[in-house]
């Protein structure tokens, strides 16, 4: 039956007023990603999130790219704590099994300014929470730590991190870009998801 504009993404935004959640399955990928850019043209307000597909099928030898991991971790931990209005899932992503909730949850860690931080502690953390050491921060899920500064791209993220250092203790969180590598702005706190969907130990 053909779709009569958006409609149907307007009255999904009405929908989440009863104070509601709704998780919307979608035939297609494409239909959860229009319904989730009308969702919020129609409702800003709405916490309207995708769970994007890996687009690659099991076995393959290649891995789903970092980005869409990233996304798909972000949507994933806002529905554990139920920080969501509407979620648009592909029929075809909703097939696949997910990790328990409690593995997201126990890999989940939050570093906030003027904290103490032991770095050999938190190298280890983050090995763990499958995070890879680089030389240069430029993509989801790495870390590299250069003395008393840590540069971090946690998943879920559109921004990387730099963790200054003032002996064992953060002096401060600062957004940098990946391209010039200088610093943005100031945060008080960073959220850090797991680098992987599931362990791999």
């Amino acid at each position: 039956r053909p779709r009569a504009g958006p409609s149907d993404a307007l009255a999904l935004a009405e929908l989440p007023a009863s104070g509601q959640s709704l998780v919307v399955l979608t035939a297609a990928a494409a239909d959860a990603q229009r319904l989730t850019h009308e969702l919020s043209y129609f409702a800003p307000g709405l916490r309207a999130f995708m769970l994007p597909d890996w687009e690659t099928l099991p076995y393959d030898q290649i891995s789903p790219h970092q980005d869409l991991v990233s996304d798909r971790l972000a949507t994933l931990y806002h529905m554990t704590q139920r920080a969501f209005d509407v979620v648009t899932v592909p029929v075809t992503t909703a097939l696949y099994r997910l990790a328990p909730a409690h593995y997201l949850a126990g890999r989940t860690f939050f570093l906030r300014q003027g904290e103490t931080l032991d770095l050999e502690r938190f190298r280890a953390q983050l090995t763990l929470a499958g995070y890879a050491h680089v030389t240069q921060v430029v993509a989801p899920g790495e870390y590299c730590v250069r003395g008393g500064l840590i540069d971090l791209f946690p998943m879920g993220s559109a921004l990387p991190y730099r963790i200054d250092l003032e002996d064992r203790d953060i002096e401060s969180l600062r957004t940098f870009d990946v391209d010039t590598q200088r610093t943005i702005y100031k945060v008080n706190e960073v959220r850090l998801l797991p680098g992987r969907e599931f362990p791999l130990d």
